[in-house]
């Protein structure tokens, strides 16, 4: 029986009891119908136990008991057995869906659970966890100090041909094989030149999600869990920014022009009125004008 030992504990974990298994396992086994006493010996099962437990398998329809004395018993085969547990599941599957959906009084309006963190060390070794676990495709906003571990987290995940979109704002430069990279330009004080707050968004095969922020650089609240919706709004984030950063990189010098160095007017209201009274603003007008005479012209 030591050779059956893997099936046997495959029947234990759909339902059957561990004589069950043994016996069914050995009637499948014998060359012939055999008597409780012959399975008894084959199987290890008790002899005071083992018709009892062939009892119990005839009336699930899992042995067949032959007529006879003494008494003979024959396995159900392999592809039936697995068929009718198949329909015997999808049964209690849909028994017990319609029994809750009775028993529910919030009619499906429930809390949403998720893990909550608060230490860097915490944030860091579930964001390497969902990298580690990643299959298809993983977005990443990464904007920490000490962050190794979710660096080589990422370059694992590249190896192994994950799909990244990466946005980083560390000075050490990163590379990728698989997807897109982009440094921050708040790094370089661009958009945002002194920016304490720190964060963390990582989503892994758009289900798994993790966010982190320490908003004075130091204290960490983070929430995890597997929520496709609230994956869905990281990954929005963290894509917007993505192609923020595009958009600045490669427009940087007419932008700088429009919202002064550093685009500080896109934090920081312009003073004396400076967007209000058109000194600032009547450039983008006239170049949208001329963009509009090409358009018309072409």
């Amino acid at each position: 029986m030591e050779r059956d030992l893997g099936a046997i504990g495959h029947l234990v974990d759909l339902g059957f009891s561990q004589y069950e298994a043994r016996a069914y396992v050995g009637l499948l086994g014998a060359a012939e119908p055999v008597t409780g006493y012959a399975l008894s010996n084959a199987t290890g099962v008790p002899q005071p136990k083992v018709y009892e437990t062939l009892r119990r398998l005839a009336r699930k329809g899992v042995a067949v008991m032959l007529a006879g004395e003494p008494a003979r018993f024959v396995a159900l085969p392999p592809a039936q057995l697995l068929a009718q547990l198949d329909v015997g599941f999808r049964r209690r599957l849909a028994d017990a869906e319609l029994a809750l959906l009775r028993a529910d009084p919030m009619d499906g309006a429930h809390y949403r659970a998720f893990g909550t963190l608060n230490t860097w060390s915490a944030v860091q070794a579930e964001a390497v966890r969902l990298l580690d676990e990643t299959t298809r495709h993983a977005y990443v906003s990464l904007n920490a100090e000490h962050a190794e571990e979710t660096h080589a987290a990422v370059a694992r995940a590249d190896a192994r041909g994950v799909r990244l979109d990466v946005l980083y704002f560390s000075k050490e430069p990163m590379e990728l094989r698989h997807g897109r990279i982009l440094r921050h330009l708040s790094t370089d004080g661009v958009v945002y030149r002194h920016h304490q707050a720190r964060h963390v968004a990582v989503v892994a095969d758009s289900t798994k999600v993790l966010w982190g922020l320490a908003p004075d650089g130091g204290q960490w609240n983070a929430i995890t869990g597997d929520d496709a919706l609230v994956a869905a709004a990281i990954k929005g984030y963290v894509r917007h920014d993505l192609y923020v950063q595009q958009i600045v990189a490669e427009f940087a010098p007419e932008l700088s022009e429009r919202f002064g160095p550093g685009l500080e007017q896109l934090v920081v209201p312009p003073a004396n009125g400076d967007v209000a009274d058109g000194t600032s603003s009547d450039r983008v007008p006239k170049r949208r004008a001329a963009a509009g005479r090409s358009s018309r012209s072409a």
